[in-house]
């Protein structure tokens, strides 16, 4: 993550060039001269909390680092960040887990920026029989979960077409954030030994799923369920938590999965 000893003008170049922007195009679309930006990213010019508000929209920093941009700049951080559990994030928090139980009887979790699994509904629990005890320690990280050897990685038909689809998604986010842990987290994943009975299927790029997404495909008490993901994010937060929360759900790619999804949750 940023450090907020660095001028504001380092911080702020940085994240310009994460974007790929020119300073011409970064200014254009703030509405200031390129002369001024200029002076802000080489420490001539000073901008204002306004200013540094702006620059970070246009950016699309995330509200944590645009704390540490105004903090850089030498005033006081606007976004809270609260626990989800704190009484202010009460209504949030019921609205998390009305949506993760509208889900049932399919599989649904929210995780954090870090991938920690902070809630789920009963319909995954079902899925994560018989995986290593360690893994379902908390706090869960549900990358470690899926694609950890000991964890569903043996069960993921299409697992390497799987894995590739999360670690694109995991640099992606990376990219966006600058997240070191997030960094430390790619890196460990990469080197984890693939599964000994790992699966690996065809790709799924035909007309069978319109080349529209990337199936997950698990064996689980000999039926194989083909699931697609979708993700949910709040609208408009301007608290850190709830910016950084993220509902992953797992809809039924067919109609036998959708039945072996309603066994499952029945037997459970």
């Amino acid at each position: 993550m940023q450090t907020a000893t660095r001028p504001i003008g380092g911080h702020l170049r940085d994240w310009r060039q994460r974007r790929r922007l020119s300073q011409l195009a970064l200014a254009c679309d703030a509405d200031i001269s390129t002369r001024h930006l200029s002076f802000i990213e080489t420490g001539r010019s000073l901008p204002s909390r306004e200013m540094v508000l702006r620059l970070a929209e246009r950016l699309e920093v995330p509200l944590r680092e645009r704390n540490l941009l105004l903090v850089a700049a030498g005033y006081a951080p606007v976004f809270p960040e609260r626990p989800l559990q704190d009484p202010a994030l009460g209504a949030a928090r019921k609205m998390i887990d009305l949506v993760l139980a509208g889900q049932e009887p399919y599989p649904a979790l929210a995780i954090d920026r870090h991938w920690t699994i902070v809630a789920a509904n009963n319909a995954l629990s079902p899925l994560l029989v018989g995986i290593e005890p360690a893994l379902l320690r908390s706090p869960i990280n549900a990358l470690r979960l899926g694609l950890h050897p000991a964890g569903l990685a043996p069960r993921i038909i299409n697992f390497e077409e799987w894995r590739t689809h999360l670690l694109a998604r995991l640099r992606r986010q990376i990219d966006v954030t600058g997240d070191q842990q997030l960094v430390g987290l790619l890196n460990e994943i990469s080197e984890y030994p693939l599964p000994g009975d790992a699966k690996f299927d065809r790709p799924f790029t035909t007309a069978e799923y319109a080349d529209i997404v990337v199936p997950l495909r698990l064996e689980i008490e000999g039926a194989v369920l083909s699931l697609f993901s979708m993700t949910t994010v709040f609208g408009t937060p301007v608290d850190i938590t709830l910016s950084e929360i993220a509902i992953e759900a797992f809809l039924p790619a067919d109609a036998a999965t959708a039945e072996a999804l309603r066994r499952l949750a029945a037997a459970a």
